[in-house]
């Protein structure tokens, strides 16, 4: 973890000087920035909860230079879970991920690289690819794959879409299923044979929010998730490890969970 914020900070420094430098450069092809701060109710990931009972505070940053971009973000909860193998530390999480973008007709797509620092496990890797369709409902189909601690794939599909509410704003709703597809047992195990890998659909995850500009620049978005186990193999795995003690402590698989974010973007 420690190393991880080392790479974090002198990334950041780099991606600063490559920002400048291009401005010099090519004054048509600036640089962008965005700068985000989500407090929400709850922490899950996946489906899997790895916080209880308090806020967490969730920094991003994100800057974009023509088809490439580099994203870092972390977690802080505010009143950690005091479980066996919880750690003491409040801040949880660091990822970096470094990604480039293009396009094929009337598909978008995504691909890249997430380095996972986490507290208490150990950090992991994953490569990824999206694609984007261009038509009613956004589909979009995102495929991850752990190269390192927890190697597996993980894919989601989901669509996306605004609804109009005033001039200016939009209330956007999104939904999404995720499948899990672990390669062996020590990355996740199946709850009722934990000698077997776990490979099934996993998660759905629906979300409401509503982006509120308050200057050209300065942003507010409440938001709202619900997250759901999409099996009764997922159902049961979601709560052998949240309730396990390196998890919150509670035998839960569905969670409600919101908050706000602020960002300032130029």
């Amino acid at each position: 973890m420690k190393g991880m914020k080392y790479l974090a900070g002198a990334t950041l420094g780099l991606a600063g000087l490559t920002m400048l430098a291009g401005v010099a450069a090519a004054e048509e092809s600036k640089p962008t920035a965005d700068l985000t701060v989500s407090a929400l109710s709850q922490y899950v990931w996946r489906g899997f909860a790895t916080t209880k009972d308090s806020v967490v505070l969730q920094p991003s940053m994100t800057v974009g230079y023509k088809d490439f971009a580099f994203n870092l973000w972390g977690n802080l909860d505010t009143d950690r879970w005091g479980g066996a193998d919880a750690g003491t530390n409040s801040w949880t999480e660091t990822d970096l991920t470094l990604s480039y973008n293009w396009n094929i007709g009337p598909v978008a797509m995504s691909g890249g690289y997430i380095y996972y620092g986490l507290d208490s496990v150990p950090d992991t890797q994953e490569v990824f690819l999206s694609a984007t369709l261009d038509t009613l409902l956004k589909p979009t189909l995102k495929v991850y794959r752990d190269i390192d601690h927890s190697a597996g794939w993980y894919a989601t599909l989901g669509v996306s879409h605004s609804v109009p509410v005033t001039k200016e704003l939009s209330l956007d709703l999104g939904a999404q299923v995720g499948y899990l597809a672990a390669d062996d047992a020590s990355s996740y195990a199946d709850p009722h044979d934990t000698t077997k890998a776990y490979r099934n659909f996993h998660d759905g995850l629906l979300s409401a929010a509503m982006k509120i500009p308050v200057t050209q620049y300065l942003a507010v978005t409440p938001q709202l998730y619900y997250s759901f186990p999409l099996s009764s193999d997922a159902r049961d795995l979601l709560k052998d490890a949240n309730g396990s003690d390196s998890g919150i402590g509670r035998r839960d698989a569905s969670f409600v969970y919101g908050g706000v974010a602020v960002s300032l973007t130029f």
